[in-house]
Parts: C-alpha cells; structure tokens; sequence
C-alpha cells in the first residue's frame, strides 16, 4: 500500500482509535504450493495496550492448512470510503474539467503472527472478549466449557490470537489539497450526503493543520 506523507497518521493513536470503530476486515493468508492467497471476513476485537486481535474461525474453513503452514497473515480494514469527482479537486488555475478524480478513504494493514487456540477454556475466554467487545450491553449468556448453550459449540471453532507485528495505516483524505480546495471538497460532500461522506469530510476537516 502506497503511503505518501500527508497521508500518513499523526500517530499510532490515529489509527488505533480508528480501529476501535471498525472491527470488521479481511485475514488475508499465504496460498500453499503457489495457490493464490486467502481471504476471509470476518469480526474481530483488537486491544491496543497489549498489541493483539482476537477472532475465531469455524474449524472446516478450508483456510487452515495454509495458515497452520505459514502463520504470518495480514488483516487488512478499509472503510469511510468515497468517490471525489474531478471538477470538485480542481485547483484555482484549472478549468473544473481539469480536476483530478480520486477516491478518499481509511485504511489500515495489521501484519500478525498467528496463535491457534484450540483448549475449550481458552476458546470460552476469547469468545468472551469478542461478545464482550461487541455487546459491553450484556443479554447474552456466557461462554463457558460445559455451560449451555454455548459450551457444546465450542469444538465446532478454533480460535484465532493475531500479534501485531507491524502496521501500516493510511489516511487518504485530500492531505495535499490547498485549504481553498478542501473547503470545497467538505461543502460538496456536506451536499452530496451520500453513504460514508459524513465521515469522509470529518477526517478531512480533522487532518487538517491548525
């Protein structure tokens, strides 16, 4: 993934932060004998204090062989993502005709090392921090070896410990555009209100310098 400087996080918080909102991706994982790789979607919980994603996969996934093989996987996050037509990105100087179209969006690239969780009261525990990142509401009963309803499920999954390893996060949000420019991508978005433009105009505005 190509990373220009005004693209870049301000900081590890940046993207971190971002993460905390988006917990769905892509574990991507090294095809075997010149396969192509995989990739699943899947939910997943990341813990920035301690450097970990926790997730779990259904135990038939045909995914496993390759992963067990080649436990260095990337789990890839891409969202807040919009179409800028060219007229809007025009400089001053340009006819509107002469405006660059783009795409503005967020994305981050977690590379792992992967950990398989295949003791029933490790599995309950990560299940637990998963339900626990998703519903801290409460209403479903716990996890637990077994407990109904779900301890009887617990063979059926393997669980998933990712430690990040190495991150690269972008933030692709018209960082190189003049102030004058941005004013008039944010009011067309602002006008356009289309699906995710809210939050692509947020990160614009926000990334910009004081």
């Amino acid at each position: 993934m190509l990373i220009h400087p005004w693209d870049a996080p301000h900081d590890d918080t940046e993207w971190q932060r971002w993460l905390d909102d988006h917990d769905f991706g892509q574990l991507v994982v090294n095809g075997l004998d010149g396969e192509p790789p995989h990739v699943q979607p899947l939910h997943f919980a990341f813990d920035a204090e301690s450097g970990e994603v926790v997730t779990h996969l259904a135990r038939p996934n045909p995914m496993w062989p390759a992963l067990l093989a080649n436990p260095e996987v990337v789990l890839s996050v891409v969202d807040d993502y919009v179409y800028v037509p060219g007229p809007w990105q025009a400089g001053p100087e340009q006819p509107t005709e002469h405006g660059e179209p783009t795409s503005f969006y967020a994305a981050v690239q977690l590379r792992c090392r992967t950990h398989v969780v295949d003791d029933p009261a490790g599995k309950a525990e990560l299940l637990n921090r998963q339900v626990g990142h998703f519903q801290p509401e409460g209403g479903s009963a716990e996890v637990g070896v077994g407990l109904a309803p779900y301890g009887r499920l617990l063979s059926g999954i393997r669980g998933l410990r990712l430690e990040v390893t190495g991150v690269r996060a972008k933030f692709k949000f018209g960082g190189r555009r003049t102030a004058e420019v941005q004013d008039r991508i944010a009011g067309n978005l602002a006008g356009r209100a289309g699906p995710r433009d809210a939050a692509a105009r947020e990160h614009m505005l926000r990334r910009r310098p004081a």
